[in-house]
């Protein structure tokens, strides 16, 4: 995500980076390829060019060009703008109506829009202790409504029995019925799609607006199609005054300039990004944080947020006494790899994590991923006695180890050192105040995956 603009954005500040004095001609330089970096990151012309305009009005400031660290100065001040530029703070959807409260979402076919209502789906139920009721009413697409009913199943949330042969507006005036009858607090409503905005599907939408009143019309963006995403946006916004977008595929090629653009263009605030496949990969959609990851200043919060929905806090405290005793084991070692895996990608987890961003860059996630596997397998394959006690394994248990993994005895080798190490760190971290580490990850720390390049 954003990992070609974070490049060249870098690149732009190269040149005054470590800089004691600026005159007008350096930012002025340093502006010129800030705004060729947004447009190769597909930013619109109009929000690239008044982005930089004001970064370059505010670092032409005395604060700036008579600061002794100038160079942090202007970083901060587009970290600022880049914040604004997306929306400030985080806009999230308004649940505070009358139950039941209806989201109905629109966008074009490929959006990713019925996936997109299962994972919203998710997201209310878990974090918002919402009851939502998913309703298919797309009766064009092949598939459209057995699809979410599927997801419901997966998800164990209710989906409302409609079919193909129903008018699109009946569904959806029957749904907000049987909701407000059976104790549904949250209506989602899945519309129909097509290749391009005409006039019959937003005619259709506009009725069914207008026969349920929907609380708030969010608009499914694919990120993948940069600033064809901002037009779309524009056109559905001019029919149906949206209150908000949900951008899909951020975790793809997206070069990013649909997310920094949407907000200046329309008016109307990225309330969730999708990144990724699986159902959980929806996130409030936070502009602070990702000018900061754009920037490769890392992501704290947002780490803290996934360890926190990941650890078991029982758990945690009892690993946190053996790190401070220095007793780890291999059975915590694999505890700590499954965490990570839950958590997300290697890649991603790094790129949160303030001054790690390039190291990602030379990461190759898939062999990192594999490697993960590896070592699982190389565990797995250990008696209990021997995970609980490395110190028995001899030359012999190594060979039965690496025959029942499928590997070499050199990688069980890698593994032991590998671990022999870790344990040394944490025993010197433990004295430096790694005691409270729980506070950052719930008490878990992270293996060492500095060989996982």
């Amino acid at each position: 995500m954003f990992d070609g603009l974070s490049s060249k954005l870098d690149g732009a500040f190269k040149s005054i980076r470590g800089r004691g004095v600026l005159n007008e001609k350096d930012i002025q330089n340093t502006m010129k390829s800030v705004r060729m970096a947004l447009l190769e990151a597909d930013v619109q012309f109009k929000v690239a060019k008044d982005f930089c305009n004001r970064v370059a009005e505010r670092s032409l400031g005395e604060s700036v060009l008579k600061s002794l660290t100038p160079d942090q100065q202007i970083i901060k001040i587009v970290n600022e703008e880049l914040t604004a530029t997306m929306g400030s703070s985080a806009s999230e959807i308004n649940l505070k109506a009358a139950p039941p409260v209806i989201i109905m979402l629109v966008g074009l076919q490929g959006s990713g829009k019925t996936t997109t209502i299962g994972k919203l789906g998710k997201y209310l139920r878990k974090e918002k202790k919402r009851n939502p009721l998913l309703v298919p009413a797309d009766v064009y697409r092949p598939a459209a409504i057995a699809q979410l009913k599927t997801l419901g199943k997966q998800l164990d949330i209710s989906v409302f029995d409609s079919s193909a042969d129903q008018d699109p507006v009946d569904i959806a005036k029957m749904a907000l019925e049987y909701a407000g009858n059976h104790g549904f607090d949250t209506i989602l409503l899945d519309t129909a799609g097509r290749l391009q905005i005409d006039q019959e599907l937003m005619s259709e939408l506009q009725e069914i607006s207008d026969a349920i009143e929907p609380h708030e019309i969010l608009l499914v963006a694919d990120a993948m199609t940069g600033q064809e995403a901002v037009n779309v946006a524009l056109g559905f916004d001019q029919q149906l005054d949206i209150d908000g977008l949900i951008l899909t595929k951020l975790d793809g090629d997206a070069r990013g300039g649909a997310a920094l653009s949407m907000k200046a263009v329309t008016g109307k605030p990225i309330k969730f990004i999708g990144v990724g496949e699986k159902l959980d990969a929806l996130q409030v959609f936070h502009p602070e944080r990702m000018s900061s990851r754009i920037l490769q200043m890392g992501d704290m919060l947002g780490l803290i947020e996934k360890a926190t929905q990941e650890v078991d806090m029982v758990e945690a405290e009892k690993l946190q006494k053996k790190i401070k005793k220095n007793e780890l084991d291999l059975e915590d070692f694999l505890g700590q790899m499954k965490m990570i895996k839950k958590m997300g990608s290697i890649g991603s987890i790094a790129s949160m994590i303030p001054g790690m961003s390039k190291l990602t860059k030379k990461l190759d996630n898939e062999q990192a991923e594999k490697e993960m596997k590896r070592l699982e397998s190389i565990i797995l394959s250990m008696t209990l006695v021997e995970r609980r006690n490395p110190g028995v394994i001899n030359g012999s248990r190594r060979k039965r180890i690496a025959k029942g993994s499928g590997t070499k005895v050199e990688d069980v080798n890698k593994l032991l050192k590998q671990f022999l190490e870790m344990k040394k760190m944490m025993k010197k971290m433990t004295k430096g105040g790694l005691g409270n580490m729980k506070g950052l990850l719930g008490g878990k720390g992270m293996p060492d995956i500095s060989s996982l390049k």
